[in-house]
């Protein structure tokens, strides 16, 4: 008997999660619907290119909203046993309220590691093509920027020329081995810069070891400089800001090429805060199962239901503001980074577990 509950428990848990993931899937899907189309509304593209983008953008909004999900789906599955009398039932069969709360986190717990081991590969794919499809309609297609295995690139147009950049890594402050071209605007090579490295904290590039390669009547000729000086409309913010995109880095990555994305030219920072960031997920999505539980079971009474879901949304304001705000604190250095993103998990851990301690208790 106590498997068919335990059973039970679970399966109408689940139900309940997947309808409201069904929900925020299609609430995202209308509302981002609206902005895909207003972004197309000038172009000539099928009236399904907006939909598919949205379909293929919302799972990656919708697992960054998990934790919510979780504990709305917490909520709503605590308030519907308490008012059909199923909580009475399983209490009469040995469920206490702790037993409930372990059942239910242990599966939000379980379902964070699903998602960041299946659900969040596949979506961070899906949000690279997103963004790849979304770059091929931007109208600004003179300035481009990617990084890929073998470095950096990016493309400038300047007023009777164009720019080609390549550099092997970004490190700190610097690019490190350059290879600079200008084009003409009939795509023939007019200069060729060779440097050594070159700091980018300015959008006045100081370039060091350089050599200069200027084609006069066909030939090119050498110059050497141990400084130069290059204008550019990028500097190292406006790079690291173009790359601190979280839905397209996968937690496996993150976990297994950490080293190898450093050395790429990633921020570290950048790396560090998505890896944890993740990492804190079925931790997150167990605490906001105890936060549902405990607001619902302190109290068996059913007129009750409206109040404990205002305060239960309240609270979970409160936690986001305070999450964003703990990391906003390790962002400027105020705090280590990694203690700024993991310390609302350390507090939500210490009130459920005193609030766990009380709903058992009744």
């Amino acid at each position: 008997m106590n498997k068919v509950i335990l059973n039970y428990i679970i399966k109408a848990y689940l139900k309940i999660f997947f309808v409201a993931v069904g929900i925020f899937y299609c609430f995202g899907l209308i509302l981002n619907l609206f902005e895909e189309v207003e972004f197309f509304k000038n172009l000539d593209v099928s009236i399904f290119t907006p939909l598919i983008l949205t379909s293929i953008y919302i799972p990656s909004l919708v697992v960054k909203t998990l934790p919510f999900i979780i504990f709305i789906s917490s909520l709503w599955y605590m308030i519907s046993i308490k008012n059909n009398k199923d909580l009475l039932t399983f209490k009469v069969f040995g469920y206490s309220n702790i037993k409930i709360f372990l059942i239910l986190a242990f599966c939000a717990f379980l379902i964070g590691w699903l998602v960041l081991l299946i659900i969040n590969p596949v979506s961070s794919k899906m949000s690279i093509y997103y963004e790849k499809i979304k770059s091929n309609y931007t109208r600004d297609i003179d300035h481009l920027i990617n990084f890929n295995s073998n470095g950096l690139w990016i493309k400038e147009k300047l007023d009777n020329k164009q720019r080609f950049i390549y550099s092997e890594k970004l490190e700190q402050d610097y690019l490190k081995k350059l290879r600079i071209f200008h084009l003409d605007n009939d795509s023939v090579l007019v200069e060729k810069i060779i440097a050594e490295k070159a700091n980018i904290v300015q959008n006045n590039w100081i370039l060091y070891d350089v050599s200069i390669f200027s084609s006069k009547n066909g030939i090119l000729e050498k110059t050497v400089f141990d400084e130069y000086q290059l204008n550019s409309i990028y500097n190292l913010n406006k790079i690291n800001n173009l790359f601190k995109n979280f839905d397209t880095m996968s937690f496996i990555d993150l976990a297994f090429n950490f080293k190898k994305l450093s050395e790429t030219g990633y921020n570290f920072n950048f790396l560090t805060q998505s890896l944890h960031s993740l990492l804190t997920l079925p931790f997150f999505l167990l605490l906001m199962t105890g936060l549902a539980s405990i607001l619902t079971m302190n109290n068996l009474k059913k007129n009750n239901n409206l109040q404990v879901s205002i305060l239960g949304l309240t609270i979970v304001v409160i936690v986001y503001y305070f999450k964003d705000f703990s990391l906003a604190l390790g962002q400027i250095d105020k705090v280590p980074l990694v203690l700024s993103i993991w310390s609302p998990i350390i507090a939500l851990s210490l009130f459920t577990l005193i609030g766990v301690m009380q709903i058992n208790e009744k």
